[in-house]
């Protein structure tokens, strides 16, 4: 199972509230009475994406966090990639060099194949889609989510 971490999944959670209200600026403890995640948790990713650009964070009283961009502008995978760095579903799938088997690998090129189609996949899904959860059903997580391959047809 590819799985990301809480830390991201929280992230997603968060960005995901703040794209309901893209203008308003956000307090940090607010953000966490809203989305249930701990005020810790909830400043350090409202640091690490305002340190991406995905957040403008304003000083002061009246202070706090908001989008750097529009929801549609910002997509889950920026998300990922600012909370865990570059997406890579395997080692050789991200910067070359860090496999001892890399040099006779019969599956890299496959592997950044279906790397870059998940990728792409999450670079589809914007926060102002993840805003737009079907009346009566809640946001679900991405941690949730499981990714399995693709069954080839039978011919």
């Amino acid at each position: 199972m590819l799985k990301l971490s809480k830390l991201t999944d929280y992230g997603i959670v968060v960005m995901t509230h703040l794209a309901q209200e893209p203008y308003q600026v956000h307090a940090a403890g607010d953000v966490a009475v809203a989305t249930r995640v701990a005020v810790p948790t909830v400043s350090k990713v409202l640091k690490r994406l305002s340190r991406a650009g995905l957040l403008v964070s304003a000083r002061g009283s009246k202070g706090g966090y908001r989008l750097g961009r529009m929801p549609a502008a910002i997509s889950v995978a920026q998300v990922i990639d600012a909370l865990e760095g570059p997406f890579a579903i395997t080692e050789c799938a991200s910067d070359g060099g860090s496999c001892s088997q890399e040099s006779h690998c019969a599956v890299r090129a496959n592997w950044q194949r279906i790397n870059d189609t998940v990728w792409h996949a999450l670079a589809g899904v914007s926060l102002a889609d993840m805003v737009m959860a079907p009346a009566g059903e809640s946001v679900v997580p991405v941690s949730a989510i499981t990714v399995r391959p693709a069954r080839r047809a039978s011919r």
